[in-house]
């Protein structure tokens, strides 16, 4: 059990202390219930925080069921997505992008995101239920060419754990708590607060703004 996710992102910041003042590393956190755990991370190593916007297309039967994910330049189909129309497809990436791109100008302004090329990426979440999300993101990351994956999260249950650490490109998998009575995220948290968007930009302020990273 976690104080709250600044608590949680301290003791992921102890696992990872190695990538400290790395110039080549980089914490990605995915918004926005993320953000209190990298920001705990980045300030605690002193690196850049970024955040991963994507969001899953679902299922045209079954809007939770992820057959693919889209980020403001990138999208990547399962091989569910086979049995779906392209209009289909085509039609929600269009709607995911117009809302990806408000909250990209709502928490960057005309910023554009750091490149991960080449770079050390550790990627954070509060913790991971189903995978969905996370799992996308890591392949549209891969897709940027980082020279390494990290995936830090606080708390997830043992399958889909053990799931994330057979992806071929994520290099190493630190989870704290992989518990077996796994039925939430938020039920590992005495504070589980929703993290609002004025939260959030705010985080990224104040983590990038003594390292030369302009937000």
């Amino acid at each position: 059990m976690f104080k709250d996710r600044k608590t949680a992102g301290l003791l992921l910041a102890d696992k990872l202390k190695k990538y400290a003042r790395s110039k080549n590393a980089i914490v990605v956190t995915i918004p926005r219930g993320g953000l209190p755990i990298g920001y705990a991370i980045a300030k605690q190593l002193c690196l850049p925080l970024e955040i991963v916007l994507s969001k899953k297309i679902g299922h045209p039967l079954h809007k939770e069921f992820a057959i693919g994910a889209v980020t403001l330049n990138d999208r990547i189909l399962s091989d569910d997505a086979n049995q779906v129309s392209k209009q289909y497809l085509n039609e929600e990436t269009s709607k995911i992008r117009t809302l990806l791109k408000q909250r990209h100008d709502l928490y960057y302004g005309t910023k554009k995101p750091l490149n991960l090329k080449n770079k050390i990426t550790i990627l954070v979440d509060d913790g991971v239920a189903t995978g969905h999300t996370l799992i996308s993101s890591i392949k549209l990351i891969e897709k940027q060419n980082p020279s390494q994956i990290i995936v830090a999260l606080p708390v997830g249950p043992p399958s889909i754990i053990e799931k994330i650490k057979k992806i071929p490109f994520v290099n190493d998998t630190i989870c704290l708590l992989v518990p077996a009575n796994f039925h939430a995220v938020g039920q590992f948290y005495e504070n589980f607060d929703q993290v609002n968007d004025n939260e959030v930009i705010r985080l990224l302020k104040e983590a990038n703004k003594n390292l030369g990273v302009i937000i």
